[in-house]
This record gives structure tokens, C-alpha cells and sequence, in this order.
């Protein structure tokens, strides 16, 4: 049968929706149309096919084979349509999809941003910046993402920025208490955890030669920036981002406490496809990202806790809690 003339792709759009929710009021909220519009535009497809695509029951619509046969050949039409339109848009617009660790976008990349935007000033940026489970990821979606991770993830561009360190650190207000006490830390002040920091506070201990498993009090939160800020208030000892924290360490804020940094078992990358690297906005972010964040870590110091005492609280005194 040939068609007396070309289907409107709202038409097609809208059968889509409709077929997957099977409620045309359901497709017109997600689609801005009223579900009359919504109605007239599926049975301007019908009349046009010559069949009827829907069974049309008093509160949803049910599929007819000839509605199955359709919705299974056009949904990928229509998602590769959508694909093709948003990279065209993606090249003529300039527009850079960015994913980063949320602790990482608030403590290093949006406060640098600005200097980026204003020597770029014709690229608009979407940044995506929430705590994913999982290994870590570069979406299709995205054009540069910033990762966590012992290598890579494979297929991509990667730039290594800096290994990812911990220290222990607290409150100004309780550095020397917690320097006096030594092994005994624990007895008296509490450690603040994440779920993702396990196998960090244990590398630690054992650096530290310390047994961190039964503190006398423990605070849990699910966030990293949580446990910044926890340690920040003064309700006790976290492990902290070693380059992610820099400006807390500065400001003093924060304390190292223990000269104590077990190797890094991750390092942050910079990553996206490389058909991507070579679109020239990409090209200039990760140039930035590299210029901006690439730090050589230094040797972690390995020696125990109580053998430092003496010369961590001086330390402590002199250089954490100097006005």
C-alpha cells in the first residue's frame, strides 16, 4: 500500500509515548499536548496507515499487533533521528556535557570554572555532578567526565591527574588532644566513616599500626563532603581527600593529625571517547583540566603513631594552630 503522503513525526512521536504508557493522558503530560491532541494525532495515523493501532479500553489502550509491529520498527528510527539532530546541535552550539565526583566539582572545579568560561566564552557547559554507584563510568551522554578509579575505564582518552591520597585529620580544637593520646586515639575521640572508605581505614590502621574496628564512638555519613564537614564541626577524626582538601589545610580548618598515608589505591582521570578529544571545545577542556588539577603526590610516610607523638604535637601547636 502506498501512502497518500508523509506521516507527521508528532504523529509518530506521540504513538510512541502512547504505546510505552499505554494511557494517552499519561503520553500528552509527558509530551506538553492535552490528550485530546494526543487522540487526534493518533487517529490522524491510523486513518493515514489504514489500521487501527490501539484497542481503546475505558481507562488505558492496548496495543493491536499492527500497533506492536509499528511501535518495534519506529522506536529505533526515532531514537537514532534523536541521536543524529543532538550531535549536529551538540558540533553547531558548542555545548559540553561534563560529569564530575560532586566533592571534587565543589572543592576544585567550580571554584576554577570562571577563568575557563571567560577564556572560552562561546561554550556552554552542563554539568552533571551526583554520587554514582558502581565502577566508575563515562556515559554516552557525556563528552568529558572526571573519574575515581585504579585504572581507567577501558575504550577511552585518559589523562591521570593525581593520586588519590588519605589523611587523618579533625577540628582544629581537638588536633592536639588527639596528638597526645596516640594509639589510644580512638578511646576517646570518634572516627567518621563513609561505606567507600573501608578498605582505606584499614590500609591506614595497619600503616598506623592501629586497630580502628572498635572505636567508642562512630559516626557514619554517606558522602564524602559529609565527612569533611563532620570533621570540620569537631565530632572527630575522618580520612580525608589529601589534594581534594587542600584549602581546608590552608585556611586550617583542618588538621593533619598523624604523619600516616598509606599508597593511593585510586587516582583521578580525566577521560572521553576519542572521537570526541578531537571536537575543539573538548580539546580545550581537557587542556584545562589537565593545566589546572595534574599533581605529582609525594611519598605517603609509613612510621607509627606513638613513635611521633613527641613531634606531632608541636607540629600541631606551631604550624595547624597558629592564628
Amino acid at each position: 500500500m502506498r501512502l497518500t503522503r508523509s506521516p507527521k513525526l508528532q504523529s509518530l512521536r506521540a504513538f510512541c509515548v502512547a504505546a510505552r504508557s499505554r494511557n494517552f493522558r499519561v503520553a500528552a503530560d509527558q509530551i506538553c499536548l492535552t490528550p485530546s491532541a494526543v487522540s487526534h494525532l493518533i487517529k490522524d495515523l491510523e486513518a493515514l496507515l489504514g489500521v487501527d493501532l490501539f484497542e481503546r479500553k475505558r481507562h488505558s489502550v492496548v496495543l493491536t499487533p499492527a500497533g506492536q509491529a509499528l511501535l518495534d520498527e519506529l522506536e529505533p528510527l526515532l531514537a537514532a533521528l534523536d541521536s543524529s539532530l543532538a550531535s549536529v546541535a551538540r558540533r553547531s552550539h558548542r555545548r559540553l556535557r561534563v560529569r564530575v565526583p560532586p566533592f571534587f566539582a565543589t572543592e576544585l572545579f567550580l571554584p576554577r570554572l570562571a577563568a575557563f568560561c571567560a577564556r572560552y566564552p562561546d561554550v556552554d557547559m552542563q554539568l552533571e555532578s551526583q554520587e554514582s554507584a558502581g565502577p566508575p563510568s563515562h556515559p554516552p551522554t557525556t563528552d568529558v567526565s572526571i573519574v575515581l578509579a585504579d585504572v581507567p575505564p577501558p575504550g577511552l582518552r585518559a589523562e591521570r591527574l593525581f593520586a588519590l591520597t588519605f589523611t587523618a585529620a579533625c577540628a582544629r580544637e581537638i588536633a592536639e588532644r588527639a596528638a597526645r593520646l596516640g594509639s589510644r586515639v580512638f578511646d576517646e575521640i570518634a572516627l567518621i566513616t563513609h561505606p567507600g572508605q573501608y578498605q582505606a581505614w584499614a590500609e591506614w590502621a595497619a600503616a598506623a599500626g592501629l586497630d580502628t574496628t572498635s572505636p567508642r564512638h562512630r559516626f557514619e555519613l554517606d558522602t564524602i563532603q559529609g565527612v569533611v564537614q563532620a570533621a570540620e564541626a569537631g565530632l572527630g577524626i575522618a580520612l580525608v581527600p589529601e589534594p581534594l582538601c587542600a584549602a581546608r589545610f590552608e585556611s586550617g580548618v583542618l588538621v593533619r593529625i598523624f604523619p600516616v598515608e598509606p599508597p593511593a589505591a585510586e587516582a583521578c582521570y580525566v577521560v572521553c571517547r576519542p572521537r570526541d578529544a578531537e571536537r575543539p571545545e573538548v580539546a580545550a577542556l581537557l587542556d584545562w583540566v589537565v593545566a589546572e588539577f595534574r599533581v605529582e603526590s609525594p611519598a605517603p610516610a609509613r612510621r607509627g603513631i606513638d613513635a611521633h607523638a613527641e613531634e606531632i604535637s608541636p607540629a600541631v601547636k606551631e604550624d595547624s594552630l597558629a592564628p
